[in-house]
């Protein structure tokens, strides 16, 4: 049998981790998470990470992989990554990828587009004006210089939005212009699914994991990474909520709403990025065992 990389993506709380725990006791193998977040061994709570119990049993690859202190770029999960696969598909035919963040699965799918060397004078100007006008106003530049772009990246994500206008101020060019080259040849087939929900159903969902995080202690796992808030991980979808809250911005309340509000707008933009990948069959939880166990017959 040719070795084949399952793909099982889609938005936050879809129901990605049940089922490809689910598949992967099915078809005797591990799983390689993509989730930029989920990396860190230091956050548990608000990057949803799968407890041991929800993992039952399989093992993960790259959870708890790096510190908050790391830098992991997409070309250093898709170098670490490539050599797991190496390593598994020596006892495996299939191993299983995971995950909502698009750029981190496009870099193991597909390969990293070339991208120019930017200056790094620049990429210091750029985090001043991070710390001292905020991501909004980074954001509307982006949609200025690449509205393509703008289109696809979460708007909430400091280094996606940073990186691409790096490369749009120091090339005159639009990131998009960079991105969409020619993929990488992979010693693999891939089966590649996006998991979906009505929106409703999504959104229920979505609330009700936030409850979940607050009611397990999201606020007090801020609090206790507080010193650290200025690195990427902390910058971002559940902790730059509850900052805002410890600065006095907001009362609890409206941190609730903005928590649920944000998560809601990221599941948005993550099917926006997977329905611009052409290569995704969308499917219901539901449906996803019997779908998969079709396509690998």
């Amino acid at each position: 049998m040719k070795k084949t990389l399952l793909v099982i993506a889609g938005p936050t709380a879809v129901g990605k981790t049940a089922l490809c725990v689910e598949m992967a006791k099915s078809l005797s193998t591990e799983i390689i998470s993509a989730d930029s977040r989920q990396f860190y061994q230091e956050l548990h709570i608000g990057t949803a990470k799968p407890s041991l119990e929800e993992q039952g049993g399989v093992k993960h690859h790259f959870i708890d992989s790096h510190s908050i202190h790391d830098y992991f770029s997409p070309g250093d999960f898709e170098r670490e990554a490539l050599h797991v696969l190496t390593e598994l598909y020596q006892t495996k035919d299939v191993v299983i990828l995971t995950g909502g963040s698009g750029l981190y699965l496009k870099a193991l799918m597909d390969g990293l587009d070339e991208m120019p060397d930017v200056d790094l004078a620049l990429r210091d100007q750029l985090m001043q004006r991070l710390t001292s006008e905020g991501l909004n106003s980074m954001f509307e530049q982006l949609q200025s210089l690449d509205p393509e772009y703008a289109q696809q990246v979460d708007s909430q994500n400091p280094q996606r939005v940073v990186r691409a206008l790096e490369v749009c101020l120091s090339t005159g060019k639009t990131y998009t212009s960079f991105r969409n080259q020619q993929k990488a040849n992979r010693p693999f087939e891939m089966i590649k699914i996006c998991l979906d929900r009505p929106r409703e159903e999504l959104y229920a969902r979505i609330d009700a994991r936030m409850d979940g995080m607050l009611a397990a202690g999201l606020v007090q796992e801020a609090k206790d990474n507080e010193a650290y808030q200025d690195r990427y991980a902390l910058k971002t979808l559940g902790y730059k909520e509850v900052y805002g809250f410890f600065r006095g911005e907001y009362d609890e309340a409206e941190m609730i709403r903005l928590l649920k509000r944000n998560s809601r707008h990221y599941a948005k933009k993550q099917l926006t990025w997977f329905r611009h990948q052409d290569d995704f069959e969308f499917i219901h939880p539901d449906q996803a065992a019997e779908f998969i166990q079709g396509k690998l017959k």
